[in-house]
C-alpha cells in the first residue's frame, strides 16, 4: 500500500478534534542533538525542560536502592505509603490525595473526568500548553482568555466563564512565562468562582513551580481546598524535588473530586521507584532549599546577564526565564549547533522568544556566552 492510500484510508480514522490536535513537542533530549549534529553528549547542556540542575537527591537514591528488588511485582496501586507522607505534610485526610504519573497525568485525569463535548474549559493565553491539549483531546470547547502583561488576567478568565464551562485551569507561577499571582489574587478569585457558580466549575490551579516561589509568596494551599469543594491544587516532584524521571506528581481535592479523578486513572500509575523517592524527597528539606538557593542565584545571574545584553525578558518566579531574542528559530539553531538546548515557544504564541531553564552556574555561563557570541554583543 502507497503513503497515499495509507493517509486516505486512516484520514477519518477517530473523532475529528483528537485528528486536530498538534502533538505536544519535549524539549529536544541530549542524545538527539550529539546524533544530529555528531557532538559529545557530555559536552551539550540541556536548559529546555525546567529540570533541577542537582539532579535526583541521594536521600530518593537510597531509598530506590530498598525497594528494586521488589520490580517483579506491581506497585501500591493506591500508593498508601506516599499518600501517608503527603497527607502529613500538607495536613489533609489521605483520601483528599490523588497521585499521578507526573502532575501532568494530573491535568489529564481533570479533563478526563470533568470535560467532554458540550461542555468548555477556560484558561489563559501563554498558559501550560497541556491545558489547551486535554481540552482538544475531550472534544471540548475552549475558551482561552488574552494574557495580561504575560500572565493570568483572573478579572477576564472569570468573566469568561459560560454556562457551559466546567473547568478552569490556572498555573501559579505560570509556564512559560513565568509570571505568578498574588495570594490574594488567587483567594479573591476561588471565593468568586465558589459564590457564583457553586461546584458545577471546578477550578484546577496548578502549582508545579511552588517550591521556587520565595517563602513570603508561598501560600498554604490545602488550606483553600478545606475552603472550596470545587478546587483542585496539582503539585509536582519532578521541578524542585529532582525526580523527573520517575514521573511522579499529586493532586489535593475534597472526596467528591478525588472519588472522579481516581475513576478515570489508570492502576499502578505511579511505579515503585517513584513511590520510594517520592517519600524521601518530601522529607529532604536540605534538598529542597538547595534547590531553592541554586535556582536564585542562577535566576540573578541569568537576569543580569540579560540585561547587560540589553535584552527583553519576563520577570520570573519559577526555575525558567522567558527571554525575548528577536528572530527566535535562527537563535536556537545556532544555540544548538554549539550544544546547548533551550526551549523555544512560538507553539505558546511567542515567536520572538525562547525559554531558558536555569541551570548550574557554570551552565548558566556557556549560555551566556554562546548567546552573546550569536548576537555579536561586545
Amino acid at each position: 500500500m502507497s503513503t497515499h492510500d495509507i493517509k486516505s484510508a486512516t484520514s477519518d480514522v477517530g473523532p475529528e478534534y483528537v485528528r486536530a490536535i498538534a502533538p505536544y513537542q519535549a524539549g529536544k533530549p541530549i542524545e538527539e542533538l550529539a546524533r544530529e549534529f555528531k557532538l559529545d553528549p557530555a559536552t551539550i547542556i540541556k536548559l529546555a525542560s525546567n529540570e533541577n540542575p542537582l539532579g535526583v537527591p541521594a536521600s530518593a537514591r537510597r531509598a530506590m536502592e530498598t525497594v528494586i528488588t521488589g520490580l517483579g511485582r506491581y506497585p501500591d496501586p493506591n500508593g498508601f505509603e506516599l499518600k501517608a507522607a503527603l497527607a502529613k505534610h500538607y495536613r489533609v485526610p489521605a483520601d483528599w490525595i490523588t497521585l499521578g504519573n507526573g502532575s501532568n497525568d494530573l491535568l489529564e485525569l481533570a479533563s478526563l473526568a470533568l470535560l467532554s463535548p458540550g461542555l468548555s474549559c477556560v484558561y489563559a493565553q501563554h498558559a501550560f500548553v497541556v491545558y489547551r491539549l486535554a481540552t482538544q483531546a475531550r472534544g471540548a470547547r475552549h475558551i482561552m482568555v488574552p494574557a495580561r502583561d504575560y500572565g493570568h488576567d483572573l478579572n477576564a478568565m472569570f468573566d469568561a466563564i459560560d454556562q457551559d464551562t466546567s473547568v478552569v485551569f490556572i498555573a501559579n507561577p505560570n509556564n512559560p512565562t513565568g509570571t505568578f499571582l498574588p495570594a490574594e489574587e488567587v483567594a479573591a478569585f476561588l471565593a468568586r468562582v465558589h459564590e457564583h457558580h457553586g461546584d458545577s466549575v471546578t477550578v484546577m490551579l496548578d502549582e508545579a513551580y511552588n517550591e521556587y516561589l520565595d517563602a513570603s509568596l508561598r501560600v498554604d494551599s490545602a488550606r483553600w481546598v478545606e475552603q472550596y469543594s470545587n478546587l483542585i491544587v496539582s503539585r509536582t516532584f519532578s521541578k524542585a524535588y529532582g525526580l523527573a524521571g520517575l514521573r511522579v506528581g499529586f493532586a489535593i481535592a475534597q472526596p467528591r473530586l478525588t472519588d472522579l479523578l481516581n475513576r478515570v486513572r489508570q492502576p499502578f500509575n505511579v511505579n515503585s521507584l517513584a513511590q520510594a523517592a517520592a517519600i524521601a524527597a518530601l522529607n529532604d528539606a536540605a534538598f529542597l532549599e538547595q534547590s531553592y538557593e541554586v535556582n536564585r542565584l542562577g535566576k540573578q545571574a541569568l537576569t543580569e546577564g540579560f540585561a547587560r545584553l540589553g535584552l527583553e525578558f519576563v520577570p520570573s518566579y519559577g526555575n525558567f526565564v522567558l527571554l525575548r531574542v528577536g528572530d527566535a528559530a535562527r537563535v536556537n539553531l545556532e544555540l544548538l549547533k554549539r550544544g546547548v538546548i533551550v526551549r523555544p515557544v512560538a507553539g505558546d504564541g511567542l515567536p520572538e522568544w525562547l525559554r531558558i531553564s536555569i541551570g548550574l552556574p557554570e551552565e548558566n555561563a556557556r549560555f551566556l556566552q554562546a548567546l552573546a557570541d550569536i548576537l555579536g554583543a561586545p
